[in-house]
């Protein structure tokens, strides 16, 4: 059986690792695509988005008062801002300090590779990153994480703790993807009366380029990109492993994996969520409004983690070995 606060260690260490990939995503797509947007589009045009993706806006308007946004303010706060939480040097720290805690619960090629992942990181970071750069740090950190999780799926024993750390992993991607898709598909539209209407080419690839499927979703729809695929195929399609259903989908075998949910919380909020992505077609998701979608999704989002926090993490899971 396992300790709570081993649990929560290796549910926190895959959730924030799941995070510094997805912070590194989202700034990798804009700077590399600064130069391919509409010549009057603003830095604030396109770098304000990514601030309310990753929910920083508050974290900007204290750290620059002026509230000005630029490029490198944007990549400085994100990346390496250490009096900002949710930076990436900050939650690959958090994700290094709980993989610490449950050594003997990962191997030691998990351990080594995350280790040296945060060295490697630490002197990355340790001068001001600048735009000509950032695009060769994300790609590093891609691949860092992609190796970390790999190394996951081949080295961990299919039991509880491989279980709290899918969990960990889906729950946050599941989290930005919904984020990813909302923002972008409003903040950029030019105004709110266009919503439901094609967007540009380059908005439209920079969403899905975001969520790393613009190729995958290519070759499922060959008529080009339209709001209502782009939906269906982010929110429902079952194979695509960044999709709000196939994360949810795992998020359940990943918790027949953990078994034993003490009140009955967790179990519960997990079907809330399945039965608010069942029995729905992408064209009654728009017609209702994929802001309030999403939005709702969310919310059930987050009263999962609450749930979780009360039936395993607040108590033991079991007796102590």
């Amino acid at each position: 059986m396992m300790l709570s606060r081993i649990a929560e260690s290796l549910y926190w260490m895959a959730r924030h690792l799941e995070r510094v990939d997805n912070t590194a995503r989202v700034l990798d797509i804009n700077v590399v695509h600064m130069l391919e947007a509409d010549e009057n589009a603003t830095e604030e045009m396109q770098w304000k988005p990514l601030l309310a993706i990753v929910n920083a806006e508050t974290a900007y308007a204290r750290t620059y008062p002026d509230e000005r946004i630029t490029v490198q303010r944007v990549i400085h706060l994100l990346t390496q801002d250490r009096h900002n939480p949710g930076c990436l040097f900050n939650s690959l720290k958090l994700a290094r300090e709980n993989a610490r805690v449950v050594r003997d619960r990962i191997s030691n090629a998990m351990w080594e590779t995350l280790n040296q992942f945060w060295l490697a990181t630490d002197k990355h970071l340790a001068t001001t990153l600048p735009p000509w750069r950032a695009a060769e740090f994300y790609a590093f950190v891609h691949r860092e994480v992609a190796t970390f999780f790999g190394l996951s799926q081949s080295t961990m024993m299919r039991g509880q703790a491989y279980g709290f750390t899918a969990l960990g992993s889906l729950q946050e991607r599941a989290d930005m993807t919904a984020r990813i898709l909302d923002v972008r598909y409003h903040l950029l539209l030019p105004d709110a009366s266009r919503v439901g209407s094609p967007l540009d080419y380059y908005q439209w690839g920079a969403l899905l380029k975001s969520l790393s499927c613009f190729e995958t979703y290519r070759r499922q729809y060959q008529s080009g990109i339209t709001p209502l695929e782009v939906v269906e195929f982010v929110v429902l399609n079952p194979n695509y492993p960044r999709s709000l259903t196939y994360c949810v989908n795992g998020m359940a075998q990943a918790l027949e994996r953990i078994g034993h949910s003490p009140n009955g919380a967790v179990k519960n909020q997990l079907l809330a969520l399945r039965a608010h992505l069942s029995g729905i077609t992408a064209a009654h998701i728009l017609e209702q409004g994929l802001h309030e979608y999403l939005d709702e999704f969310l919310a059930r989002l987050g009263a999962l983690s609450d749930a979780l926090q009360a039936d395993y993490f607040d108590a033991y899971l079991g007796d102590a070995p």
